[in-house]
């Protein structure tokens, strides 16, 4: 069994280990997937290292920012599959536990951690998680490691946020090659390694949380009922959760997508995307899933890597040129997010744009705007701009904009609010609200980076954006055939 990379272990609390107790605990936070889990494979190691089983707490929260039936649907088609798939293996005992009313799961963790020799956790750095899991470190009296299974470089492998993506990328050239090893990843299965044969008994009191049911999981009529969770955003029909849907997008999107994918990736009326963002924030399926089966296409080892750490978009990874395209998002995108949110202080704050850009934006703060909208007007898609509104309805409905377009969309924000401050708020609160995406490292980015970050300042100078890189819906409808996404998210 590989070793779980020392580099990725992080101790949340100095309280001992307790080998004597009964089970080892995995707390699944935001690597909600049974596979490729370095944080399940910590304690896997942990329970053989003891002679013990493994409990695995998958808890649901309601008192989360932007709680709805959209999110706890994706979320529980997860957790499903998850209970499914903990059956096959003796050793195991996989507890569910979803809130019905803010704080009514207070305390079943603690109860849980009594009778363990350690808690592992995941080490996710967005959202609510790490105060969440700081104030669970301050409760338990055993030891609670979290543990990084995030991406392909390690987190604690940087040790300042890089301010562009080319920045990043040099970092990554320098640093990445030794974590792409075989043994370097996590296992595939981890479960498969463990020695315990008898799933662990829990202490009674624990049925003072009652697990979710099949109705419940399996999404059958009323399974919101009794959830204090904004019923307003309903679940998309067409995109379930879960490994399994993950794992289809993948397979379609490796067959039939990755060829065309420089090409196709931009274009509203196509789907070039691999469509594996919302799996991946919800820890449905894991990057180095992905990576992997990107490599296995084209037999890449590491020895294709060029040894000139450029920082280039293209040409350091061997590979051809679309796949590059595709890891550029996969690796240097979702992973300069990752790092700004450990090391960034506030860095879903204004606050924390780049100097030049809160200098710009501030010297055009009271430009004239010729539109300006409320949140509920562009919630309702109300405004002049048709291309932005079929965005806005592709949010909505979908729970997620075509990638160009969201950029786009982005851009049309700040224009249109009276500050760049009360733009990121709108920004943030629509993405966070109805994207299955948002709330992620990765979202923030996006947001951020039509507000500044990780890009430079752009010429000519202009009325509202100054040195912003200005975008519009005119300019893409030119360079771009829109018209059967105007059709199908039309009003």
């Amino acid at each position: 069994m590989n070793a779980t990379p020392p580099l990725r272990l992080r101790a949340l609390n100095e309280a001992p280990a307790a080998p004597q107790q009964a089970y080892v605990l995995y707390w699944m936070v935001a690597y909600r997937r049974l596979r490729w889990n370095f944080a399940l494979q910590r304690a896997v190691e942990l329970a053989n290292a003891w002679g013990r089983p493994l409990v695995i707490l998958e808890a649901l929260r309601v008192g989360y920012p932007y709680a709805s039936d959209r999110l706890h649907r994706f979320i529980l088609d997860g957790m499903a599959h998850n209970v499914a798939e903990a059956q096959k293996y003796p050793g195991v005992l996989h507890r569910t536990y979803v809130e019905p009313q803010a704080g009514d799961g207070s305390g079943l963790l603690a109860l849980l951690a009594q009778s363990a020799c350690a808690v592992v956790t995941d080490d996710w750095p967005g959202f609510f998680v790490p105060r969440m899991q700081a104030a669970a470190a301050s409760r338990l009296h055993v030891r609670l490691e979290a543990v990084d299974s995030n991406g392909l470089l390690p987190l604690a492998a940087a040790d300042k946020p890089h301010p562009t993506a080319h920045a990043f990328r040099r970092h990554l050239h320098k640093t990445l090659p030794p974590h792409l090893a075989a043994d370097a990843f996590p296992l595939p299965d981890p479960l498969a390694d463990l020695r315990a044969g008898e799933k662990p008994v829990l202490d009674a009191r624990v049925s003072a949380w009652a697990e979710a049911g099949s109705a419940m999981l399996e999404g059958h009529a009323g399974w919101a009922d009794g959830l204090a969770i904004d019923h307003r955003v309903a679940p998309v029909g067409r995109i379930s959760g879960g490994k399994a849907h993950a794992q289809r997008l993948l397979d379609i999107f490796m067959r039939e997508r990755l060829a065309r994918y420089e090409v196709d990736r931009n274009e509203p009326a196509l789907e070039g995307g691999s469509g594996l963002s919302p799996y991946l924030h919800f820890g449905h399926i894991s990057a180095h899933e992905v990576a992997h089966a990107v490599f296995s296409s084209e037999n890449w080892t590491p020895g294709n890597l060029s040894p000139k750490p450029t920082g280039s978009k293209a040409g350091w990874w061997g590979l051809s040129s679309p796949t590059e395209a595709f890891l550029d998002e996969l690796v240097t995108w979702r992973e300069v997010g990752l790092n700004v949110a450990r090391l960034l202080p506030n860095y879903d704050r204004y606050e924390s744009l780049p100097p030049w850009a809160q200098a710009t934006l501030a010297k055009h703060t009271h430009d004239p705007r010729p539109w300006v909208y409320s949140l509920a007007q562009l919630e309702a898609a109300e405004t002049h701009d048709k291309l932005w509104n079929a965005a806005q309805r592709q949010l909505v409905r979908e729970g997620r904009i075509h990638n160009y377009l969201r950029m786009l969309w982005g851009k049309k924000i700040l224009e249109w609010s009276p500050t760049p401050q009360d733009a990121l708020s709108v920004l943030l609160e629509l993405n966070d609200r109805y994207a299955l995406d948002g709330r992620d490292p990765n979202s923030v980015s996006g947001i951020f980076w039509c507000l500044g970050r990780f890009d430079r300042a752009w010429g000519p100078e202009r009325s509202i954006f100054g040195t912003i890189r200005y975008m519009s819906s005119d300019n893409t409808a030119r360079k771009m055939d829109v018209k059967p996404y105007l059709a199908r998210y039309g009003p």
